[in-house]
């Protein structure tokens, strides 16, 4: 593969710094109270400039997440044909938060910093969550696809896109929000083994 051009290499270091200076007055003044012009001081760039990248502060501080969904598809799309659903959705799944657990410092202290922003702001939580519901045609469809199934006509697709879209996070949230000392990559395989060994648990 190619390595990127000057150009894209200067873009994608302002790219991160916006981001970075964007957590960093997340952190320090809240989620609501920061602005878009703060953001861009912070990185000494115009807000126009700042809008050349993202589109909102709520864009810059989901766009990790963004990131984080795009690659877990590519690599569901890539598990072998014979893999079933979930193990193919869990596979991809580990294998990109590990990946971002495995980065460089800056690189794990940016998603750190994202996966505590979105605990902390109701605002976030929700937004991440209608961001991935956004994509839902996209992730049946890729489902629908290893399972043999139009999601049109056959809702399976549908129910595993929904859990693993929304349920998921919100599952390894709750976990870590009762301080379950464990990577968020562990949690995330948990959570699709409780999924594959079903869901109707005995009554006390």
């Amino acid at each position: 593969m190619d390595k990127p051009g000057l150009r894209e290499r200067k873009k994608q270091r302002t790219r991160e710094a916006l981001t970075d200076a964007a957590y960093a007055l997340f952190c320090a003044h809240g989620f609501e109270a920061t602005t878009v012009d703060q953001i861009a001081e912070a990185v000494e760039v115009s807000p126009r400039t700042f809008f050349r990248y993202f589109t909102s502060k709520e864009d810059v501080a989901l766009s990790l997440a963004d990131e984080q969904i795009t690659a877990m598809l590519e690599r569901f799309a890539a598990q072998p044909a014979d893999v079933p659903v979930l193990t193919a959705m869990r596979r991809a799944a580990v294998e990109v938060v590990r990946a971002y657990e495995g980065e460089t410092d800056a690189g794990q202290a940016r998603y750190r910093r994202m996966q505590d922003l979105i605990s902390a702001s109701p605002a976030l939580m929700a937004a991440c969550v209608e961001r991935g519901a956004a994509r839902l045609d996209e992730v049946a469809r890729l489902i629908g696809v290893r399972m043999g199934a139009d999601p049109a006509a056959d809702p399976r697709p549908y129910l595993v896109a929904s859990v693993a879209l929304c349920a998921m996070p919100a599952a390894v949230n709750a976990w870590r929000a009762t301080g379950r000392d464990a990577p968020d990559s562990e949690l995330i395989g948990q959570a699709f083994d409780l999924l594959s060994a079903g869901l109707d648990h005995p009554a006390a």
